[in-house]
């Protein structure tokens, strides 16, 4: 049995899915994804392309002994009963129009299957529930039904991915607080130059002994140090929705962290990958790999290469994370996601209002939600 690594390539990679940069053909993109020269962890979720990511995983994977990789799945978007609402995609499992409670098991149990059949597998290594909502944070039938996957074979672990934007910092740490010793896994995203607010969900992760992946390491693109000041995106380029100016800004502080990257020979990525396994129960690293539309952009495969190669022994000194941290710093930079205190209107899938109990859950993590999860107009 295989652990995850501390770095990893997940199917949202090469543009074909999430849409980031141009599209790879599927030569390239199984190429990309098949374990080996130092990358053994790949992660996969079913709604990508409605399977067509894990069956292109299952080509990655063909011939590869099982003992060499660690595979990591993710549920729990319904889009075999469910209807696809634009660019909101496929609705959570929980939706009340969908199933009641009862039904959360057999879908779980369902889901896990058919992806499993697609990636030609007989079970995951960890299983995630997939941008959840309210509900899948919150609910007892949510988590027993994860649990029970485990226990049936289906996955050595179970974890959370919450997402797909920034934020459910409160809804997080109140899942581990409520599951946690069920928990094994937990995905946030988190990087020097967006320190906040996943950095606020470590300390309870910790605690309760769960290990964290950290997606969007590279920032949108900008760590791999081929994507130019003010780039123009491509239509449907889901970086096309940051706010304007932020790749120029970013260039600036990432020029202000090259002097600490260039004391270790790590390159931006690298250091990006170092400075976020250097936090308490980070564990694993997960950029996205973008083939750049721009002249000049660099080979994908040779991006691999780079996390590849990257240090597993983290070189950064406390002082270091610290000084990064503090040129990064994006606090109150958007707009977060989840259980906001700025949050008005009816409940959504992806945005719901602050109850007493995630305010209490903050609290005892120093957090205070009208100072430290809303967004600061510039």
């Amino acid at each position: 049995m295989r652990d995850l690594g501390p770095v990893a390539v997940g199917t949202w990679s090469g543009g074909r899915f999430m849409h980031f940069g141009e599209p790879l053909d599927d030569d390239r993109l199984v190429a990309l994804l098949r374990p080996g020269d130092g990358i053994d962890t790949v992660l996969t979720a079913d709604t990508y392309g409605q399977g067509d990511a894990d069956r292109l995983l299952a080509r990655a994977l063909d011939g590869v002994p099982r003992e060499e990789f660690c595979a990591v799945g993710a549920i729990g978007h319904d889009f075999y009963d469910g209807e696809r609402d634009g660019a909101r995609g496929f609705p959570r499992f929980t939706d009340p129009s969908l199933r009641s409670p009862d039904g959360y098991a057999g879908y779980l149990r369902t889901a896990a299957e058919r992806s499993l059949r697609r990636c030609r597998l007989d079970r995951f290594d960890l299983l995630l529930l997939h941008n959840p909502d309210r509900t899948g944070y919150t609910s007892q039938a949510v988590w027993d039904g994860m649990a029970a996957l485990r226990d049936a074979g289906l996955t050595r672990m179970i974890g959370v991915a919450p997402g797909p934007a920034n934020g459910f910092t409160l809804d997080l740490i109140d899942c581990l607080e409520r599951f946690g010793e069920m928990i094994d896994w937990a995905m946030v995203i988190l990087n020097p130059l967006e320190p906040w607010p996943g950095e606020l969900v470590l300390g309870a992760a910790a605690e309760k002994d769960v290990r964290i992946i950290t997606r969007v390491v590279d920032y949108g693109g900008l760590f791999w140090g081929d994507l130019p000041p003010g780039h123009s995106f491509d239509r449907g380029d889901h970086r096309g929705f940051r706010p304007a100016g932020w790749t120029e800004r970013g260039h600036e502080r990432i020029a202000r962290m090259k002097p600490i990257a260039d004391r270790h020979g790590l390159t931006p990525l690298q250091l990006a990958c170092q400075w976020n396994l250097a936090h308490p129960a980070v564990a694993c690293c997960a950029p996205t790999l973008i083939q750049e539309a721009s002249p000049g952009a660099r080979p994908v495969e040779d991006k691999r290469a780079e996390l590849a190669a990257t240090p597993v022994e983290v070189l950064l000194s406390d002082e270091e994370v610290a000084e990064l941290r503090e040129i990064g710093d994006n606090t109150g930079s958007m707009t977060l996601k989840g259980a906001a205190p700025d949050h008005q209107g009816e409940d959504r899938p992806d945005r719901w209002s602050l109850s007493p109990e995630l305010a209490a859950a903050g609290q005892r993590w120093g957090i205070e939600p009208e100072r430290d999860l809303v967004a600061v107009d510039s």
